[in-house]
């Protein structure tokens, strides 16, 4: 009997994926400030590189700006945004692919970095409006690493 409620990757599945799945273990301000991040620089990794070092505070941006920007980019795009359908158990990797063919289809000007965090964001869409909707949501500082 095999126990399906984890599985590993096969081995040709795509990079973006295994991306996408880290990005959706990441706090909410944190997808908030890589959407943000991701309007000025759109590449995935450079966007997680920025996001990090502006969280520890060596950025030109510090992570609550990166966050309001993340924020008014989410509030602007959401609407065009289908609700995310709920996937079956243990096929997280299926529904990040179809939630991120959901989000190329309505927001096409999205470049790497813009659609993994908006597919992380639609994936996680109740908790992220919540923060989102806040008047002026509140961004914890992180202490600097040593």
């Amino acid at each position: 009997m095999s126990d399906n409620r984890f599985a590993l990757p096969a081995v040709d599945e795509p990079g973006s994926t295994e991306a996408g799945i880290i990005l959706l273990g990441l706090d909410v301000d944190r997808l908030l400030a890589g959407v943000g991040f991701a309007r000025l620089a759109d590449d995935p990794a450079l966007v997680t590189q920025a996001v990090d070092q502006a969280r520890h505070g060596v950025f030109a941006i510090d992570l609550p700006g990166l966050v309001r920007l993340g924020r008014e980019r989410w509030l602007g795009v959401r609407c065009r945004l289908p609700a995310s359908r709920t996937g079956e158990p243990g096929a997280l990797r299926r529904e990040w692919e179809r939630a991120r063919d959901r989000v190329a289809d309505a927001v096409p000007e999205a470049g790497p970095a813009s659609a993994g965090y908006l597919t992380a964001c639609l994936l996680r869409r109740a908790e992220v409006d919540r923060f989102a909707e806040r008047e002026e949501p509140h961004v914890l500082p992180e202490v600097p690493a040593r």
